[in-house]
């Protein structure tokens, strides 16, 4: 049984590994800031739209490495599956609301990717997949992060992850559905931005 201490160590400290802003930081060694770029968001996708394909990838891995290494130090630590989740969750939250940048982060898809590769990881690469198809069907990044996301949390649920698992995947997946939440009013005007064109600045 994990201590509270425990528990509140491994939190913040996934939460300030989370926080490392590393596609503002990729975008900006290419002279783009992203926060005032493109749609505005601190996260791959941008990177890849303001600065190039190749620093984008950058971006997505270093964001989705960070997550990777936030579950791997708590079960290093020793921790259980159930404060590794927590790491998780801390981390995703780090990346939407970096202290560096004053809260002002991305929206957790390369993130949460690496962090339940780890924790789940049939139910993420099923959910990559779907990401897959979703992106190349309708072109939104957005549409395909949501869907990506939510049937994570479901197959977790379904194919009976470890509750705290379940639990965690779900409440990122409502993290992400929200922080798409202007992507969906945009769609729903016509105005959203489909993979390949060139960015309507916000």
């Amino acid at each position: 049984m994990p201590s509270p201490a425990d528990v509140i160590l491994v939190a913040l400290a996934a939460y300030l590994l989370g926080s490392i802003p590393f596609s503002f930081l990729v975008a900006r060694h290419y002279g783009v800031d992203v926060r005032t770029a493109g749609s505005g968001n601190v996260g791959a996708t941008n990177v890849m739209r303001t600065a190039g394909r190749i620093p984008g990838v950058v971006a997505f891995l270093l964001d989705s490495g960070k997550g990777v290494l936030a579950v791997l130090a708590a079960r290093a630590w020793g921790q259980a599956v159930a404060v590794q989740a927590v790491a998780a969750v801390a981390a995703i939250l780090g990346h939407l609301y970096p202290i560096w940048l004053k809260g002002q982060g991305g929206k957790g898809v390369a993130t949460g990717a690496g962090t339940f590769l780890l924790l789940a990881p049939f139910p993420t690469a099923v959910a990559l997949g779907a990401f897959a198809v979703t992106l190349a069907t309708v072109r939104y990044v957005s549409v395909a992060s949501m869907t990506g996301a939510v049937v994570m949390a479901a197959l977790t649920l379904v194919l009976g992850s470890p509750r705290p698992v379940a639990w965690a995947a779900a409440a990122v997946a409502a993290l992400i559905v929200w922080r798409h939440r202007g992507n969906v009013r945009l769609i729903l005007k016509g105005s959203e931005n489909r993979l390949g064109r060139k960015p309507r600045e916000s």
